[in-house]
């Protein structure tokens, strides 16, 4: 499977996490996506962002096109 996701069980402050989720919703994200978009744009200023890495799907749900299916928007 090209792509796949790794998953990674992490521990945080409660308080941090309801911060992070209030901003995720403030910005129509899920908790786990502003994380992942928190942890990218730290990796992007330090310099750090691998050329490889893919790029983040936008907002929101998936657009449907015109067959029905859904497909990732870019943002």
């Amino acid at each position: 499977m090209p792509n796949e996701r790794k998953k990674l069980l992490l521990r945080l402050d409660p308080a941090v996490h309801d911060a992070i989720a209030r901003w995720a919703g403030d910005e129509l994200r899920s908790t786990n996506a502003q994380i992942e978009m928190l942890l990218r744009r730290a990796l992007t200023d330090a310099g750090r962002m691998p050329d490889r890495a893919s790029r983040m799907r936008g907002r929101g749900r998936p657009r449907k096109d015109d067959s029905g299916e859904t497909s990732e928007s870019t943002e």
